[in-house]
C-alpha cells in the first residue's frame, strides 16, 4: 500500500507539472480522467436494493485512485496527520483538546426543545382546563401519554425523536448548522482515510422518508462491508481499526472544535466503546487508540476547516455523494498546484 500511494503521488505530481507548464488549470487535472467516475459512483451507491453495488463502488474508487485520480481518497490512510503512538491526556490538552468535553456529549439543544415542548403542552392543558371540559382535558392527557408509551415500546422513542428534531430545526438555526457540520466531519474524514461514503441524512424526517423507520436519526452511512466482515471473523486489522475509530470520532471532534462542547454523537462514542470491549481491549489500549484518533482527526479538520463548511452546505442542499467527493478532490488538487 505504501508503494502504491507513492506512485499515485508521483503520477499526480507529474501530471501537475506537465499540465501547468502548458497552461492547463486544476480543473483539467481533476476532471480529465475522473469526471465520469463521480457519476458512476453516484449510480452505484443509489442502487440500495443491489447487494453487490457497494462492493463495486469501492472497487471503482480503489482502481481509479490507483490510476492517479480520486486523489483525496485514502490520502491519510497510510500517512496520518499525527504519528501513531500512545498519547497522554496532557498531550491532548497541549493540543487544545479537553477530552471530557469531547467524549461526553450533552445534547443541550434538543433538551431545551424537549423541555419547551413539555411546558407548552402543560400550558395548553391548563388553558383547556380553564376554558373547557375537564373530561376533555383528561382524555387529551391520557391520549398523549398513551401515544408516548406506545412510541417507546414500538419505535424505541423514534416518533418523539422525529418530532423534537423537526421542531429543533425550526426553532434553532444553530442546531441545523451543528448537525450539518457534524455529518460533514464524518464524510470528510471517512474519504480521507479510505472509507467510501455511501449516503447521508441530516434530519430524522429525511431518515424516516428514505428508510421507512422511525428509530433512525440523521447520519452518514459508509461502504463498510470489509470492516463488517473483519468484525464478524474476529480478525480486525490495525489499519481497519484506525480508519473506523477516526470516522466514528469525526463528528464529536467537529463539534468540539467548532463549539467547544460536543452535543451530538453519544451513539458514536458508545458504539466505539462497545467495539473495544468486544475486541477485548484493556482500558489503557482503548484510551490510547481514542487519543491518537482524536488528535489525528482534529489535525485534519483544522487544516480543512473551509472545505468541511462547503461540504456541510452541499449536504444541506441535498447534493449527491459524488459531487461532494469531487469537491474534496478539487480542493486537494488546488493544494498540489499551490492555488
Amino acid at each position: 500500500m505504501q508503494m502504491l500511494r507513492v506512485n499515485v503521488q508521483d503520477s499526480v505530481s507529474y501530471r501537475r507539472s506537465c499540465l501547468t507548464r502548458h497552461g492547463f488549470k486544476r480543473s483539467f487535472i481533476v476532471h480529465s480522467a475522473s469526471k465520469e467516475v463521480y457519476s458512476i459512483l453516484d449510480d452505484l451507491l443509489a442502487r440500495v436494493d443491489d447487494p453487490t453495488s457497494e462492493v463495486r463502488a469501492v472497487d471503482v474508487a480503489l482502481q481509479t485512485r490507483a490510476a492517479g485520480d480520486l486523489i483525496g481518497f485514502g490520502s491519510y490512510a497510510q500517512r496520518p496527520a499525527v504519528p501513531k503512538r500512545i498519547y497522554t491526556i496532557e498531550e491532548l490538552r497541549l493540543n487544545g483538546i479537553q477530552a471530557e468535553l469531547l467524549l461526553s456529549p450533552r445534547d443541550t439543544s434538543l433538551t431545551f426543545v424537549r423541555n419547551a415542548m413539555q411546558v407548552s403542552a402543560l400550558l395548553g392543558l391548563g388553558v383547556l382546563t380553564l376554558h373547557g371540559d375537564v373530561g376533555q382535558v383528561l382524555s387529551t392527557a391520557f391520549g398523549v401519554i398513551f401515544a408516548l408509551v406506545f412510541d417507546q415500546v414500538a419505535n424505541q422513542g423514534g416518533g418523539e425523536a422525529l418530532l423534537v428534531d423537526s421542531v429543533g430545526r425550526l426553532l434553532l438555526p444553530s442546531y441545523r448548522s451543528r448537525v450539518a457540520l457534524h455529518e460533514a466531519g464524518h464524510f470528510l474524514i471517512a474519504y480521507f482515510v479510505g472509507v467510501l461514503p455511501k449516503t447521508y441524512t441530516l434530519t430524522s424526517l429525511d431518515a424516516f422518508l428514505r428508510f421507512r423507520k422511525l428509530n433512525l436519526q440523521a447520519g452518514t452511512q459508509f461502504c463498510d462491508k470489509e470492516f463488517t466482515d473483519e468484525i464478524q471473523s474476529g480478525k480486525l486489522s490495525s489499519s481497519s481499526l484506525d480508519r473506523y475509530t477516526c470516522v466514528a470520532l469525526a463528528g464529536v471532534v467537529t463539534e468540539y472544535l467548532r463549539f467547544g462542547q460536543a452535543e451530538g454523537g453519544i451513539g458514536d462514542v458508545l458504539q466505539l466503546d462497545g467495539m473495544f470491549r468486544a475486541l477485548g481491549f484493556s482500558q489503557m489500549k482503548a484510551d490510547g487508540e481514542v487519543r491518537w484518533a482524536v488528535l489525528n482527526v482534529a489535525a485534519i479538520l483544522r487544516k480543512y476547516r473551509v472545505l468541511q463548511e462547503r461540504i456541510a452546505e452541499a449536504m444541506e442542499l441535498g447534493k449527491p455523494v459524488g459531487s461532494m467527493i469531487e469537491m474534496i478532490d478539487e480542493h486537494v488538487a488546488d493544494e498540489l498546484i499551490g492555488v
